[in-house]
């Protein structure tokens, strides 16, 4: 029977960020992966600001910022914006690049770092026990002490489980097609909905295009073929325009769902992306919550894995990222809802009543920390801003090592000797900052006075007998 530590199911963004996190902490990852070849179907073609830190916390994000178009106003429906320029991070925008580069990046990470990448392996069934769990993969058996099922919205781990995935369709008959335009949109994003219909056109940055299009009068089955003209026709009612559209090389349909699984974790067993949850198109958060949920479990798996976890760091997982999930269910849902609303007089309202809200800045803030990730913190572990330190460098520079990150003066060393593969020192360049222990997923787990660092480093599985003893010589 072929054994592993951590088996991962789906080779997609999510699925890929945790074996590379994993594999570079020293744990033996293996994904598994149904499809034989890459698909050449992607849907997500923007990166938020907190998943482009995450990125950079892995060494990843300014090839793709290099690579992709940065936009700092977000154009929701008619005059309605939400203005990522003032984000307090580094990447104050949405970085419009297509998924299969976010996906190239993550894969050539991981497997660098040695996880083993399996195409061609469909999972068929799963049964855990005490010990770890047995996966039926091609009709072998396989043994791992952990599974992760990042394998889609038809995630086999999940059905293995036994897992309802409740919710409903929210949009069907959503046309998607790669097109080429004579004359492509002065902005880099061209979005826009009318009641009837909405279309969105995106760069590949080759030339090509994508375009989402829905067509209220149309409603098709997604088997049902897609025309250039029914995509003219949509754009030209939502854009005012086609932008001269000639050609296409890939169309096809889709349906939206929304949908949310009640428990992120069973036993040994983990679900995370799309296999968790499901959400309209509006906002751009599919890949990007599924990212953020592989940052959060991938340290929480290896420290458990490399046996200094402290006691229910794997329940944090759940708890922490499944209100995530709901908040991301109920803010595209919002966004969807309000870009299908039929009347004229209902659309005027809402945009005078949206215009009015988001020119207030506490409602602004509110809603571009919510959109671009910013401003979601978890209880008692907010987000970590990227300080400035001593030596040129940045938090997030040093978060690559996958560590957890003690931000305070260099006397503090000696409170961590012994313990450097669990946590490293940093000293910021304003010396009025209080200490801090920073996650390695970039969230602040204790931050205080020096005479508490103990029971800080203690509570993460810092710190042992041995260590205890040196940190209390070097707070005393």
């Amino acid at each position: 029977m072929e054994r592993t530590t951590v088996a991962i199911v789906g080779a997609g963004p999510t699925g890929l960020l945790l074996a590379g996190d994993l594999a570079r902490a020293g744990v033996d990852v293996t994904v598994l992966e149904r499809r034989d070849t890459e698909s050449n179907l992607t849907r997500a073609f923007g990166v938020h600001a907190r998943t482009l830190e995450h990125l950079d916390a892995r060494g990843l994000a300014d090839d793709l910022v290099a690579g992709g178009a940065p936009v700092e106003r977000l154009r929701l429906f008619d005059h309605l914006r939400i203005n990522l320029s003032s984000l307090p991070t580094r990447f104050p925008y949405l970085l419009i690049t297509p998924q299969y580069n976010v996906e190239s990046a993550l894969a050539e990470r991981a497997t660098a770092a040695g996880a083993r990448v399996v195409r061609g392996a469909r999972v068929t069934a799963l049964r855990q026990d005490a010990d770890g769990v047995e996966l039926t993969v091609g009709g072998a058996p396989m043994r791992a002490d952990y599974v992760v099922g990042a394998d889609g919205v038809h995630s086999a781990v999940r059905d293995a489980l036994g897992l309802p995935f409740p919710g409903k369709s929210v949009l069907k008959s959503i046309m998607l097609a790669d097109v080429r335009l004579a004359h492509p949109p002065e902005d880099v994003l061209a979005v826009n909905a009318v009641g009837d219909a909405f279309a969105f056109v995106a760069p590949f940055g080759d030339g090509w295009h994508r375009v989402f299009a829905w067509d209220r009068r149309a409603q098709q089955p997604d088997t049902e073929p897609v025309t250039l003209e029914e995509i003219r026709e949509v754009m030209r009612r939502a854009l005012g325009t086609d932008f001269g559209l000639r050609e296409a090389r890939w169309m096809s349909r889709f349906h939206s769902d929304e949908r949310q699984v009640p428990r992120y974790r069973v036993g040994r067993v983990f679900l995370a992306g799309d296999a968790a949850h499901v959400h309209s198109p509006a906002g751009g958060q599919g890949m990007n919550t599924g990212l953020q949920d592989a940052a959060n479990l991938g340290w929480k798996l290896a420290a458990t894995v490399r046996g200094w976890a402290p006691d229910g760091l794997l329940d944090t997982y759940e708890s922490e990222r499944h209100p995530v999930g709901r908040l991301v269910l109920r803010s595209s849902g919002a966004i969807i809802r309000m870009a299908m609303i039929r009347s004229r007089a209902g659309r005027l309202a809402r945009d005078v009543i949206g215009g009015t809200a988001l020119r207030l800045p506490p409602v602004a803030r509110k809603v571009a920390g919510t959109v671009s990730g910013i401003g979601i913190d978890y209880p008692h572990a907010p987000r970590a801003h990227d300080v400035p330190l001593r030596d040129s460098r940045r938090l997030y520079e040093v978060l690559r090592d996958g560590k957890y990150v003690l931000l305070a003066p260099e006397a503090a060393r000696s409170a961590i000797d012994g313990r450097q593969d669990r946590v490293v020192l940093a000293s910021p360049v304003d010396t009025t900052m209080p200490w801090t222990l920073v996650r390695p997923d970039a969230h602040i787990a204790w931050r205080g006075e020096p005479a508490a660092l103990r029971a800080a480093l203690q509570a993460a599985g810092c710190a042992d007998r041995p260590a205890e003893r040196r940190v209390s010589d070097a707070i005393h």
